[in-house]
């Protein structure tokens, strides 16, 4: 019989800058992780004896962020020796893979309690740095010849494949830094967000944040090279409508309905549905739309059954697509803020994003949320949570 996987508590650090100097820079990533998985063990009043595995997302990982950091955090927070740990890497998605594998060995009955974990410092380990000297292998260069590109390229292929102009991707980032700082004022993230160092709130958000503002930014990504290879882009995506490097960490904890209900702890969702797909790896970051529709067919949901969509702001061109695509109601897509203002620490960002999603369902008294997050290489993950 597949038992329920549920969610009894998600929590997340702030997001720091992640730059030298940014508020949780000084912080290192084990410490940063160790800090959630501590203080989600704390807050639930649970042994860690009794945490049957710790799934940890992290992308770089290399230098501070080696040697199997699931592992080095879950000691770190103090937890017994006999308790294993590992990490993974699905870019982006790394942490929102961690929460379906520790979600499907609840349901098959492999785990009774997980605990679903990312954590990335890139003022630290800088995006791209486990690549360390590597080169492109002879099989990609003789499938992709021309060569595959950086994801802010595909973020420019993708606004010009839909035909955004700047003017809609600046508003539509202005928007999210907007949400992102009412949702603060209104206390939404109190209950997910545990100070690291004195630091209480997000560093990346940036109240006053106005279009016109960021219309004088000058693009990210563009050099002659590739403008002479891509004659057809016109090089709209800036540092204001991207994802800011950033520092965090966040984690879930989740068990077996019939164990939460031994412990005398109160599931707030239960997983309903999960997809996993790949995609075109030029475009990279379009996954969430096949994605999407991968998970509703197993669902049997469609798109307006669901009450609130987290689709992860990697740049302002990926949800507005998918927005597009899916014919997505604007008031449900990120409604507390997206990437583009909370941050995106790309190994924390998946369970980052659960805690938003499961949080707004709550404030609102909706019943299913989406979570979807473009991942590098072309992929997307894909969950459905039903609130309880």
């Amino acid at each position: 019989m597949v038992r329920n996987a549920v969610i009894v508590d998600v929590i997340r650090t702030p997001s720091g800058r992640g730059k030298p100097g940014g508020a949780l820079s000084d912080v290192h990533p084990v410490d940063l992780a160790a800090h959630v998985l501590r203080t989600i063990l704390e807050r639930s009043g649970l042994e860690s004896t009794q945490v049957d595995d710790v799934i940890m997302g992290c992308v770089s990982q290399i230098g501070d962020q080696a040697m199997n950091i699931g592992r080095m955090a879950m000691l770190a927070a103090g937890f017994d020796e006999t308790v294993p740990a590992v990490t993974i890497d699905r870019q982006c998605g790394s942490s929102q893979q961690a929460a379906h594998f520790a979600a499907q060995g609840v349901m098959a009955g492999a785990y009774d309690i997980v605990i679903a974990a990312g954590v990335e410092s890139m003022s630290r380990v800088p995006l791209g740095s486990s690549r360390a000297g590597g080169s492109t292998a002879p099989g990609i260069r003789a499938r992709y010849p021309d060569g595959l590109v950086n994801q802010g390229v595909s973020a420019e292929l993708i606004a010009a494949k839909w035909g955004f102009t700047r003017e809609e991707l600046d508003a539509f980032s202005a928007e999210s830094h907007r949400r992102a700082a009412d949702a603060w004022a209104r206390g939404d993230f109190a209950s997910q967000v545990v100070p690291v160092d004195g630091v209480e709130g997000d560093e990346t958000i940036r109240a006053g944040t106005t279009a016109e503002g960021l219309a004088g930014l000058n693009p990210a990504f563009r050099t002659d090279e590739l403008a002479a290879r891509f004659p057809e882009l016109e090089w709209m995506i800036t540092p204001g409508n991207s994802s800011p490097l950033t520092d965090a960490a966040s984690a879930a904890l989740i068990m077996s309905e019939e164990k939460a209900a031994e412990l005398g702890l109160t599931p707030r969702a239960r997983f309903h549905a999960f997809a996993v797909v790949g995609d075109d790896p030029m475009l990279m970051l379009t996954g969430p739309i096949p994605a999407t529709r991968r998970i509703l067919d197993r669902s049997g949901l469609a798109i307006d059954d669901l009450d609130v969509y987290e689709v992860n702001e990697a740049f302002a061109s990926v949800p507005l697509a998918w927005q597009a695509e899916l014919h997505a109601d604007p008031a449900k897509l990120n409604p507390w803020g997206g990437a583009i203002a909370l941050g995106h620490a790309v190994g924390a960002s998946g369970t980052r994003l659960l805690g938003t999603l499961l949080a707004a369902l709550e404030a609102t008294g909706g019943r299913y949320g989406l979570q979807t997050m473009c991942e590098g290489g072309g992929m997307a993950n894909a969950t459905i949570i039903e609130r309880l």
